[in-house]
């Protein structure tokens, strides 16, 4: 009994979900980081943070809408909703979960701080009403994703690229459209788990998907070719070719199987991406290791 209350508590702080936070490494990676001890320990406490943060807002939003996700094919079983944990029980691991984050954030740095109590603001505000309004509502996961990615770059404290800022919210955005139109397409009745739903049309989040996939692709493209970063390393045009056949393979899933609704299990379930993403971060650390691309023997 005591084994299944441990199991549904850590169910409800969503480990599965942590996997986006991985994108705080990104600065540490683009700048050849992981050799400085002081800079490996910084990124890890700020991912712990962001853990625990996005944790807390997964619990209160579980707690907000546990009537309404017992109606969901999925969400019904989630610990709350499907009544594995009391109430009063996950608003004591949220409060301990964004005291947590707090903590951790102020050991960083005040930037991290700030940045972590960006997120949790811009999350309260998706919970009192910006998801359910049209386009409002991805745009607010895409800018969640943005701070994760800054929240990399203030806690080993260098400046990270406005293109990789583009792409990353761009690549937020496809996988943001592509979730609401899995939803769009597999609920029964979409206005009753997800008001936002009501307000878009298959035609409209078809197009939306394909302008972000376009958009990432794009702004990831000219980040090879034209950012500080690619200057110093231009090698750094071998990792596109990863991000471009990811994108691609995704879509395909999207499309074809009209999956989306879960892109952090994806990760896991196709090799395709999978792969994709473990040849794209092995590249980019060889690059910027000091692997350079010789452009002379093209010429």
């Amino acid at each position: 009994m005591l084994h299944n209350q441990l199991i549904a508590y850590i169910r409800l702080l969503r480990p599965k979900q942590w996997t986006k936070n991985l994108l705080v490494f990104a600065a540490l990676l683009f700048v050849g980081g992981f050799s400085d001890t002081h800079k490996v320990v910084q990124a890890l406490l700020a991912f712990a943070a962001m853990c625990l943060a996005s944790s807390a807002v997964y619990i209160v939003n579980d707690f907000r809408d546990r009537d309404r996700d017992r109606f969901h094919p999925k969400k019904k079983w989630r610990p709350l909703a499907a009544g594995d944990v009391q109430p009063a029980g996950a608003i004591v691991l949220a409060a301990i979960a964004l005291i947590g984050a707090i903590a951790l954030g102020a050991a960083v740095n005040v930037a991290s701080l700030a940045i972590i109590g960006a997120y949790i603001i811009l999350q309260v505000l998706y919970n009192l009403g910006l998801k359910r309004v049209p386009i409002a509502d991805v745009f607010c996961i895409a800018i969640g994703f943005v701070l994760r990615a800054v929240l990399g770059a203030a806690a080993i404290s260098v400046a990270i690229s406005g293109w990789l800022l583009f792409c990353t919210g761009a690549l937020a955005l496809l996988l943001g459209f592509a979730k609401r139109r899995s939803e769009f397409l597999t609920l029964h009745e979409p206005s009753e788990t997800r008001e936002a739903l009501a307000h878009y049309t298959r035609t409209a989040l078809d197009a939306l998907v394909i302008v972000s996939a376009c958009a990432a692709a794009m702004c990831y493209g000219i980040y090879c070719l034209e950012s500080e970063t690619a200057k110093k390393y231009p090698g750094l045009i071998l990792t596109s070719i990863f991000v471009f056949y990811g994108i691609a393979r995704y879509l395909l899933i999207v499309f074809s199987e009209d999956e989306g609704s879960e892109p952090e299990t994806l990760l896991y379930k196709d090799p395709h991406i999978l792969g994709s993403v473990i040849l794209y971060i092995a590249t980019a650390a060889l690059v910027i290791s000091g692997f350079k691309l010789s452009l002379i023997a093209l010429q």
